[in-house]
């Protein structure tokens, strides 16, 4: 036999053949639908870490990497923060204090919280604030709002805003709770909207006079890292046992692991389709070998070896599969850049931060694809080959 058998076979038996035309139309669907499989699957992963990556940028921002958070009233105070800046000059430190609220205007009422800050120092460590209040001075009981409670309530700059405060005051036999009114100077747009709508600002000095603070004395420190994962260990250990320290991933453990839950569900529903797609592989080539079985058991008898057919067939479907698999990442790595480029399918802007699909697609993600598709279209052709390599010669001549 010579060397070449098994390729020229491989070419021969992919061609048309005009009295077996359904073996080269199951054939021509499996490609299709490994295609079609990939295709998806690659911009399906893609538009989920897009998605996920989106999410947490804003989370990031709005939540901030670190938060230095005190055990007991008290823990959390000038000192403190002046210790943390020597230790660690790398990291940007920012204190604040907070209360929930209801804010009022007119007949709209609306809960969040409020947050006294130092805005030059929160502006280093929140990005969409440092936007907002470039160019504007904030005075005591002025406030920056969010982009969605200035849309609901209509409101415009120097306007003022009804804050009521969850907490009171005594007043003669009763308890009154503690109202204020600040002036709008500035509109935050953070790009989810329910930040926009329940987070304010306002100078520290200011809610710590409402709350009736000392004004060395924090609710809590927002930290911003590069490394948050990092400097929390970092931070752990340079903080005294009356404290503590999160990172923003801590508070939101629980919608980050729903997120992968959906991918890896999705993953699995989509690689279906390529399974699906692989039993076409399989019956082309059973199709094949029953056609093909008196020819199969010539060369046998010719002195052919059964790895020299199960080969054969097994290079057969791999061929189909290896096809589709790259006509499915081309299409998929086309598909993502033009969605990605192009406003095709626009998004609201009250709700995600860009009008076009947040597309990216992890190497981690597109090797998984590609090995699974290529692990499944192996599997599919072993069977064929296998059942192949197993023709009777003595029965199959002496039927033919």
């Amino acid at each position: 036999m010579k060397k070449n058998i098994v390729p020229y076979l491989v070419k021969r038996f992919l061609r048309f053949d005009k009295e077996q035309p359904f073996i080269f139309i199951s054939a021509l669907l499996a490609f299709l639908g490994i295609t079609i499989g990939v295709t998806v699957l690659l911009i399906a992963m893609a538009l989920m870490n897009g998605f996920d990556n989106e999410f947490k940028k804003k989370l990031t921002v709005m939540n901030y990497p670190l938060t230095v958070l005190p055990k007991f009233y008290g823990a959390v105070n000038e000192n403190l923060l002046m210790d943390l800046e020597s230790k660690f000059p790398t990291l940007k430190f920012s204190p604040y204090v907070q209360s929930s609220v209801m804010v009022k205007s007119g007949s709209n009422l609306e809960g969040g919280y409020l947050f006294g800050v130092n805005f030059d120092d929160e502006a280093n460590v929140n990005e969409i604030l440092a936007k907002a209040i470039k160019n504007v001075k904030f005075h005591k009981f002025d406030v920056l709002v969010g982009k969605s409670l200035q849309e609901e309530f209509d409101l415009s700059l120097d306007e003022k805003l009804m804050y009521i405060f969850t907490s009171v005051e005594p007043g003669g036999l009763s308890v009154t709770p503690k109202i204020k009114r600040f002036k709008v100077r500035s509109i935050f747009d953070s790009g989810l909207s329910a930040y926009d709508k329940a987070y304010s600002y306002t100078t520290l000095a200011s809610l710590q006079r409402i709350l009736h603070m000392p004004s060395n004395q924090y609710d809590g420190i927002h930290v911003y890292s590069l490394n948050p994962r990092e400097d929390i260990t970092k931070l752990k250990k340079a903080l005294p046992i009356s404290t503590t320290v999160r990172g923003w991933w801590e508070d939101n453990v629980n919608f980050f692991a729903a997120l992968e839950m959906e991918k890896a569900s999705l993953f699995i529903v989509l690689m279906l389709i390529i399974l699906i797609a692989a039993i076409n592989i399989i019956s082309s080539l059973l199709m094949t070998v029953m056609n093909r079985r008196g020819e199969i058991a010539l060369l046998l008898s010719l002195g052919a070896t059964k790895t020299e057919i199960k080969k054969v067939f097994l290079y057969l479907g791999i061929v189909i599969g290896i096809s589709g698999i790259a006509a499915g990442i081309i299409l998929g790595l086309s598909g993502i850049f033009i969605l990605s480029t192009f406003d095709i399918i626009h998004l609201p802007k009250d709700v995600y931060p860009t009008s076009t699909l947040p597309l990216d697609l992890s190497i981690q993600d597109f090797f998984m694809i590609v090995s699974g598709a290529f692990v499944i279209v192996v599997a599919s052709a072993y069977y064929p080959a296998k059942k192949a390599s197993e023709v009777d010669i003595l029965t199959v001549l002496r039927n033919e």
